[in-house]
Formats: C-alpha cells, structure tokens, sequence
C-alpha cells in the first residue's frame, strides 16, 4: 500500500498584509492579474475539468461490464491467456478474491452444469451463476427393472423450490439425468418395456415440470457387453432415438410449452484403437437428429492404478476428432458436443499401491495450505500438478483444474464450435465460473 504523504505549509512571509496597508499603483495591478487569474480558472474548470469528470462518471456508470478490469486477469494472464508459471499463493489468493462476473457469459457456445445431491454446494452455485449455463442437469434418477416391469427412482431428491429460483434468475433449462440401470436384454428386446420406460421418462417431465432430461446408457450397455451384438446395438439405437422423437413431440408448463430435450451421454474412445463398444461417428450421425446434445466424458483419463493427469488435451482432440473428423468438416455436428471439463482432481500416490482418489476445492486448498508445493504445468496434457509427501511418509502427486488448463480446453471447444458440460460444479473453486 501507498505510503501517506504529510502535507506541509509553508510559514506565512506577510506580503499580503503590506500590500494591503500600502494601496499603490502595484496594488491595483496586483487586482487585475487577480481577477484575470480568476476568470482564467473559471474558465479551466467549466470547460476542462468539469467536462473530463463528467465523462470517467459516464465511462464508469454506462461502460459495459466487459471492460471493467478485474485484477486476477490482470495477475494471471499473459497475452490473453492464463499463464502457467503461477504458485500456490496466488491460487488460494484468487480464490478469497469477490467474483466480478456472476452473470455475464463469456463462453458462446450452450454450457451444461451438473448438480449432484451428495454435493450441495452445487445448488448454491447453480442459483448464483444461473445465467452462466444454458442447462442444468442434477442427478436425481435411475430408471431400474422391477420384477417383470420398471420403476424410476428418485423423485425424492427432486427440489422444485430450487427449479424456481433458477427460474426466476435465468433462462437456464432444467434437464435431470437419468441413469438406465434395467436389465438391457429384457428392455431393449421387448416392444413393451421399450415404451414403457418412454412412458414413465415423458410423464415424468411432464407431471414435474422438467425441460427434458440427460440420459446415460451406453456405459451401462458396453459393461453388459451387448453392443459387439449388431442386432442388439441397432435396437439400443433405435430406443434413444423413439425417446428423442416422444420428448420432441411433448412440453411442459414449466419450459414455457417448447418442446422436452434429450441429451445423451457418450464415452470418449479408450484407446487409439476404436473397440467395438465406443460410441462412434456412425452413432452420432443416426441420432443427430433425435438428440439435442451429446455429453462427452472427457474426463477420468487416469486412475490410482495409473495415475497421470485427469484429462490430457491431446486424449481430448482425438476424442473430438474419432467423432467430428477434422475440424475443419465439423460444424453440423460440433454445435451439439458438450465437451466434457472435469472440476475434480486427483491425489494419488506414486510410491507404490493403487492408494488416491477424486478431491474436490475445498480438499485441494487444504492440500495447499498445509504443505505449500511447488506448482508445475505439464505441456502434454495442459494441466498443472504438484508433489508432496504425506504423512506416512508416501509421495504423493496432486492433478487438479486451474484458471490456465480451463482456459486451454475452453479455447479448443471454441476452435470446434462445441459446448462443454461440467462435472460437477459443486466441486470447482469458484473463480472457475468467471471464465464461462
């Protein structure tokens, strides 16, 4: 901070009071550069000061929030990107620091957000960001087989009061995931079932007032192993496009009567070699049309058992590009990707075992407080990570998102033209959500 300046004055020297006792010829000059000076700083300050003043009160009142500064960017950024030779104090300083931008979205393409109940910050975040996000996914429901029938699961964590207030603060659709967990040989073969889990997901939306939802299937599928199955693969193709086409064909009052969504979630290839259980660009162009979106989990690249970065950008293109071709040829389809950023990290251990697991911000700013690591940023993956030694005496190697590797995959997505889809925001720090 500044240091405050002492203001001295000068001993007065008396000339004023002789020439006011002495009223000569010097006197009367004396008045008139007097007056002249007067009328000069009249003149300065109608029509120099007052105007220049009247324009930083315009600028600052009617100027666009854009071009407020916000002195993390300032901090932080280096040629209009986060830079990445940054320290564990300048992270937990930004973090203490007052979002400047609840509101204004920065990123031009649909942005999804999911809310999990076992994480209730993300409510709190989905109410304060609402006009951040297009749509919001909590995840309240699972579709599973019950005797010869079906039955879906959740509506007790459903919160219409928080619907509402996102409402009032938004435009933001409300989209639940529902997770299919009935036995697929029993569904997708019989014609009967097919239409009664539609049934049950359409009323569902209708009856709670829902804007559609995000299903997630294919990875309950591949674990069944019934898409190597082509005639089971078609049927499992045709069910998601029938429920695409029933929620396009029905509203509810609580989405303004615009017809219900589907987004549809999808795996990333796990391998430079497509297996015949990946999602794959002949899927995405037989559903294009009955599915509004398709979340893509590009996320959970590494595990305790092989530890490494959450997400690698370079995993991230070859995931985009197994689906869209070279980017240059993707913009029909772009539009409905939601490429997926991960706002979890990882602890894991490097010293032997498969011991580490997710953390979340609140874990990580611990992590930083307490053992003070040097940061280090990784170019072939674009994410920051640093090491420590816990207190068993274990190295330890911490991957979590920061302002820099955000900024890296934003600036892809927009390179393709695709969404992004957050996991989940109740577990991102909240500076994170000044970049969307």
């Amino acid at each position: 901070m500044a240091k405050r300046r002492n203001l001295r004055v000068a001993p007065s020297t008396g000339r004023r009071q002789t020439r006011a006792e002495n009223p000569t010829q010097e006197n009367k000059f004396d008045e008139v550069h007097a007056s002249d000076r007067r009328l000069l700083l009249i003149f300065f300050a109608f029509f120099v000061v007052i105007p220049a003043v009247s324009v930083c009160l315009y600028r600052f009142k009617f100027a666009p929030e854009a071009d407020r500064s916000d002195p993390i960017e300032h901090r932080q950024k280096q040629g209009g990107r986060f830079k990445v030779d940054m320290n564990y104090q300048e992270i937990l300083e930004e973090n203490s620091e007052v979002s400047l931008n609840a509101s204004r979205r920065n990123y031009a393409y649909p942005v999804l957000a999911y809310v999990t109940p076992w994480n209730s910050k993300g409510y709190d975040v989905a109410k304060k960001y609402t006009k951040k996000f297009t749509h919001i996914s909590p995840v309240w429901y699972d579709l599973k087989s019950q005797g010869s029938g079906l039955v879906l699961d959740g509506r007790h964590n459903a919160d219409t009061g928080w619907m509402s207030e996102l409402r009032q603060n938004g435009d933001a659709l409300v989209i639940p995931r529902i997770v299919l967990e009935a036995v697929p040989q029993e569904l997708l073969k019989s014609k009967k079932l097919r239409s009664k889990a539609i049934d049950i997901i359409v009323t569902e939306c209708m009856e709670m007032e829902f804007d559609g939802i995000v299903l997630e299937s294919w990875s309950r599928w591949a674990a069944y192993g019934i898409l190597h199955d082509p005639d089971m693969r078609n049927k499992a193709l045709q069910f998601v496009k029938q429920l695409g086409d029933t929620l396009h064909s029905a509203s509810s009052a609580g989405n303004n009567n615009r017809p219900l969504q589907l987004v549809y979630v999808i795996g990333p290839p796990v391998s430079e070699k497509p297996q015949m259980h990946d999602f794959g660009p002949q899927d995405l162009q037989r559903l294009s049309g009955a599915v509004d979106g398709f979340s893509l989990m590009t996320y959970d690249f590494s595990s305790p058992q092989n530890p490494g970065p959450n997400a690698p950008l370079k995993w991230i293109k070859f995931a985009l590009q197994h689906l869209l071709g070279p980017p240059e040829n993707a913009q029909n389809l772009a539009p409905k990707i939601f490429l997926g950023l991960n706002f979890y990290g990882n602890d894991f251990s490097i010293s032997g075992g498969s011991a580490g697991g997710a953390i979340i911000g609140r874990d990580y700013l611990a992590l930083l407080e307490m053992h003070k690591p040097k940061l280090q940023w990784e170019d072939n993956s674009a994410e920051h990570f640093f090491l420590y030694v816990d207190d068993d005496g274990k190295r330890r190697a911490v991957f979590y998102p920061t302002l820099s590797s955000i900024s890296v995959r934003l600036e892809e997505a927009l390179a393709w033209g695709t969404g992004v889809s957050i996991w989940e925001i109740g577990q991102g720090l909240d500076r994170f959500y000044d970049l969307l």
